[in-house]
């Protein structure tokens, strides 16, 4: 295998890392490639894509709080003849700045002007946001992104990390949701990644699509902060059903799934009775001892 194949191998690794085991997993394809100069490079794209897809979360200079980078949190469009560093928006501090995928830090931030038709409603999504990250995320972070040139929708994310190495599991909750004006509809989905490896290795990937209409007395209330809690309560309804779902599903693969992978009764068809196991066992042994200890003639 060359150093092509070998960095291309490499970064499928990289996609499918676990929630908060990047790191490790990089370090392990570090020793592999034996080549910091040519991994670093060749890597960038792989660590490009996972970053965006994943919702990592980046600390913004000049502010107190989290952002997210995501596809639609990115300002404009990256060609290879471009050397620029790719910019991202945080529009709770009304800031762009620069990321760079392998170091996770953000740097250059400058001013933007959001739209001021756009603005208003923006801000009363992030407000009702906030508020429902506040109640339901003890770790989370939550953007409110305004629609782009041309377009009509909203959208608002959530991104929430639990990691636990000392217990050997970590876990992610990514949802993406677009409030669409124009068509009076809500769209989106909630991403599920959990990842346990005690003596093992499980891991859950889970996701779950919606959509709704938003009912007349909601639209008739834009932009007003009354209109977005609305908005933000028909959301977490949706959120509580799939968590319903999601342990409806685990009691039944408990109770019935994981029963029906071993045997109820042994080949005897008669059941173990577990108290007089050491019993049987002493007795084969006590037998044997005697059958040894015969005289032969």
């Amino acid at each position: 295998m060359d150093a092509t194949e070998r960095i291309q191998a490499a970064s499928q690794f990289l996609l499918q890392s676990p929630p908060g085991e990047i790191n490790d997993v990089l370090n392990d394809i570090r020793n592999i490639i034996s080549d910091d100069e040519l991994l670093q490079e060749g890597i960038q794209p792989a660590l490009r894509e996972y970053n965006i897809e994943q919702f990592t979360v980046v600390d913004v200079p000049e502010t107190n709080h989290l952002s997210i980078i995501s596809e639609a949190a990115r300002l404009g469009p990256v060609s290879e003849e471009d050397d620029a560093q790719e910019r991202f928006l945080d529009p709770r501090s009304k800031l762009s700045f620069e990321f760079d995928h392998l170091s996770l830090e953000a740097s250059d931030p400058q001013p933007y002007e959001p739209n001021e038709e756009h603005e208003p409603f923006r801000l009363a999504l992030e407000t009702a946001a906030l508020n429902y990250l506040k109640a339901h995320f003890t770790d989370g972070v939550i953007v409110v992104l305004s629609p782009k040139e041309g377009s009509t929708q909203y959208v608002i994310q959530v991104v929430a990390n639990k990691y636990n190495p000392t217990n050997f599991w970590s876990g992610r909750w990514r949802s993406e949701y677009t409030v669409d004006l124009e068509s009076k509809q809500v769209a989106g989905k909630m991403l599920i990644n959990v990842h346990y490896y005690e003596q093992g290795n499980v891991q859950l990937a889970t996701t779950n699509v919606i959509s709704f209409d938003l009912p007349p007395h909601v639209l008739s209330a834009i932009p007003n902060n009354t209109a977005a809690s609305k908005i933000l309560a028909l959301i977490e309804e949706e959120e509580r059903k799939y968590q319903v779902s999601l342990n409806e599903t685990y009691q039944e693969m408990g109770e019935k799934t994981f029963k029906g992978l071993r045997r109820a009764l042994p080949l005897t068809r008669q059941k173990l009775d577990w108290d007089k196991v050491l019993g049987y066992k002493l007795g084969a042994e006590l037998a044997g001892t005697n059958k040894s200890t015969l005289p032969t003639s």
